[in-house]
């Protein structure tokens, strides 16, 4: 599988991601530089990765979805790429409209950093075969804005079409996100938007290992 991993100023996730990738693969992934590096046209995945990317100024992610790399992104998803947007990248997937809603700031207005419980929604997934349906995982979460937020006909339509792929477990909701979501699908099933951090949960010094699944999926997939 060839990965690729994009860097924004102020993207402090992207060695995390740099090493799941190369744990799980083999090989390091490209690092592409946000506004004057290449995605190579037969990458696999492209992993969007955690950060405050501007600083987060306007709003988180909005400066990024901006940017030159974008539009290589897209064309990367219109190949039918695996995209992966973790936290931050999650909020730049939004806005980009590559995936449906937004993230807003958490309902306490405070950011959280802890492990998180997880249900797993659907193992009927790219990024989610290595776990079993309705199980549970623990996968950390750091962020300020994860309050995942869409109008009710948006929410069904992704219930309806089994794109909720992961919720917080119930009871455990850390930010106010709708229907307690933490992670959605695009409509082709290729491109996934998850607020938790599954490269920090690879089984090294981390305290688990139960985010190395989300790799091993995209593995076995591509």
């Amino acid at each position: 599988m060839k990965t690729a991993v994009i860097v924004f100023p102020a993207s402090n996730c992207d060695r995390d991601a740099q090493d799941a990738l190369a744990q799980v693969t083999g090989k390091a992934p490209v690092m592409v530089w946000h506004k004057d590096g290449i995605i190579p046209e037969d990458t696999d995945l492209v992993v969007i990765p955690g950060g405050f990317s501007y600083g987060d100024y306007l709003r988180c992610g909005a400066m990024a979805a901006n940017s030159p790399v974008v539009e290589q992104l897209k064309a990367h998803a219109e190949r039918g790429g695996y995209v992966l947007g973790i936290c931050n990248g999650f909020q730049i997937l939004c806005e980009t409209r590559l995936l449906p809603g937004v993230l807003m700031r958490n309902a306490s207005l405070h950011f959280v950093c802890r492990p998180q419980r997880l249900s797993v929604e659907s193992a009927n997934t790219a990024f989610t075969s290595a776990y079993c349906s309705s199980s549970t995982v623990t996968i950390p979460i750091a962020h300020h804005d994860g309050n995942y937020f869409a109008d009710e006909a948006t929410l069904d339509r992704l219930e309806g079409e089994g794109r909720v792929v992961f919720r917080y477990a119930a009871g455990e909701n850390p930010n106010g996100a709708s229907r307690d979501i933490a992670g959605i699908l695009s409509e082709n099933g290729r491109i996934m938007g998850m607020m938790p951090h599954p490269e920090r949960a690879m089984g090294g010094n981390e305290g688990g290992a139960d985010g190395l699944g989300v790799f091993q999926s995209l593995l076995n997939a591509a």
